[in-house]
């Protein structure tokens, strides 16, 4: 399925280790809050701030990436890799609450800040894939996981309503 091999200092120096499967508490390892870059075979992964996968957030895909940035350098305490199937994905964005209003299906990756859609999603339904729901058109500030199969009747209830502005399926990782 895959792995991720987490280094305490950029560029793939100092210690590393390797995951195969999900940590909720990098604590429990002892290797909390000191990643600073990563090494993904496969699916990708999506790094949080806090334990049990919560907080800020950071998806890696398949790849090197020698650096995971200022905002999470040695502040990951949380792992889990994306298992879901990533082929075709398909999200059904709504304007308003409880899937009301004007409805857009979405299969590609999506700046809805460049239209107008910017700002007026309120709810969506996950028919494929697994999706990263940004709040600003770059693919910064608030970030969200949408799994395959989820429907959130309301972005208020992760304080996101309105806020939608660029949304992107995760890759596919070869398979091994």
């Amino acid at each position: 399925m895959g792995k991720i091999t987490v280094y305490e200092h950029a560029n793939f120096q100092g210690y590393s280790r390797e995951f195969t499967s999900d940590i909720a508490n990098l604590k429990d390892v002892d290797w909390n809050d000191c990643i600073s870059s990563v090494i993904v075979v496969g699916q990708p992964w999506v790094a949080y701030e806090h334990s049990n996968y919560r907080g800020e957030l950071l998806v890696f895909e398949e790849g090197s990436h020698n650096y995971v940035g200022n905002k999470m350098n040695d502040k990951i305490t949380s792992l889990q890799m994306i298992t879901e199937n990533l082929l075709n994905p398909q999200i059904t964005i709504y304007e308003h609450d409880y899937y009301e209003g004007k409805c857009r299906v979405i299969t590609e990756p999506t700046n809805l800040s460049r239209g107008h859609d910017d700002n007026t999603v309120s709810s969506h339904k996950v028919q494929r894939g697994v999706w990263l729901l940004c709040e600003h058109g770059d693919g910064s500030g608030f970030r969200y996981i949408a799994r395959e199969h989820e429907h959130l009747p309301s972005y208020r209830a992760i304080d996101f309503n309105d806020k939608l502005s660029f949304l992107r399926p995760l890759l596919p990782g070869r398979s091994y």
